[in-house]
């Protein structure tokens, strides 16, 4: 009976495992490598140079650059798209006008979600043009009209060096923040409302709920939420490619430049797949360490209920 169990399980694994291991552990393995290879991308020679990629990478100023400018993201966009959705689930779920001490969000909550969630179903080309004549250096500009009619003069949002990379990561956080509320909706939900009540009962503050109540009670999706948004400030090519100046370089003078990017950029246009590669490698392994830093720092006694 047991054997055929086993027999069973190996059967049902067998498939999975082989598809995984084809096409996401070979593609990685190939990676590595590619990645001590000097090959262009488009010709089948391939020439073994060690790690001279990677010494070139270590000396390479852009890529210091694009690794700055992801690692500055990894630290500003949970912060916010984070913090800004768990405040908006707080207010959707248990921070209404109490009635009986029963627990329920502000009015209208239902159709918040909508409008939150709304900028998450567009594709990042679309945000990207969007917000492209949103930041127009124009008058014509949404943004720069507005700043008109208080009598500031136009500003070249995405033009400049000091406003470009900012103004990205403003847009990053608009994107984001719909599917954190969604996430920490359904987070809340499962709570007791008794919980919720008991507290409202005893005279606990608004403030003093969110603390002791909610966010331990849903610290594990907090952790989780973290890693993935940790992982995606380490990639934004796309939106970084559709709104940087001078057609997706990254630009002004890279100030928009980050890894995914600049590895697109140098297999792409340059034609060094074997140094692109090297690039992914180094992308791949501080992917790994943000997401153990984050994991081991954020660990915190679960709390059951």
């Amino acid at each position: 009976m047991r054997q055929g169990r086993y027999r069973f399980i190996v059967g049902a694994l067998a498939g999975p495992i082989v598809l995984y291991a084809v096409l996401v552990l070979w593609p990685y393995l190939q990676s590595f490598y590619v990645s001590l290879t000097d090959w262009s991308g488009y010709t089948s020679e391939r020439r073994l140079i060690g790690l001279a990629n990677y010494e070139r990478l270590l000396k390479d100023p852009v890529f210091w650059i694009s690794l700055r400018h992801n690692l500055l993201a990894a630290v500003v966009l949970p912060v916010f798209s984070i913090g800004l959705g768990l405040f908006f689930a707080t207010m959707l779920n248990v921070a209404g006008r109490a009635k009986k001490a029963a627990v329920q969000g502000v009015r209208g909550a239902s159709f918040y979600r909508i409008v939150y969630f709304f900028p998450h179903l567009l594709s990042i080309a679309v945000i990207g043009v969007l917000w492209s004549f949103v930041y127009d250096p124009t008058g014509n500009g949404l943004l720069n009209g507005f700043l008109g009619l208080i009598g500031i003069d136009p500003v070249n949002w995405l033009g400049s060096t000091r406003t470009a990379y900012w103004a990205i990561l403003a847009v990053i956080v608009w994107v984001s923040v719909g599917f954190y509320v969604l996430v920490f909706t359904a987070a809340i939900g499962s709570i007791p409302p008794d919980m919720y009540e008991a507290a409202m009962l005893d005279g606990a503050s608004r403030w003093r709920i969110f603390w002791r109540i909610t966010v331990p009670l849903i610290w594990d999706t907090v952790q989780v939420a973290l890693v993935y948004a940790g992982i995606n400030a380490l990639d934004m090519f796309a939106i970084v490619n559709v709104m940087s100046a001078a057609g997706g370089s990254g630009g002004p003078n890279n100030s928009t430049q980050v890894l995914g990017n600049y590895i697109y950029l140098t297999a792409f246009e340059h034609g060094r797949f074997g140094y692109a590669t090297a690039l992914g490698v180094a992308l791949f392994v501080v992917t790994i360490v943000l997401a153990v830093i984050t994991l081991r720092f954020m660990r915190r006694d679960r709390v059951v209920y």
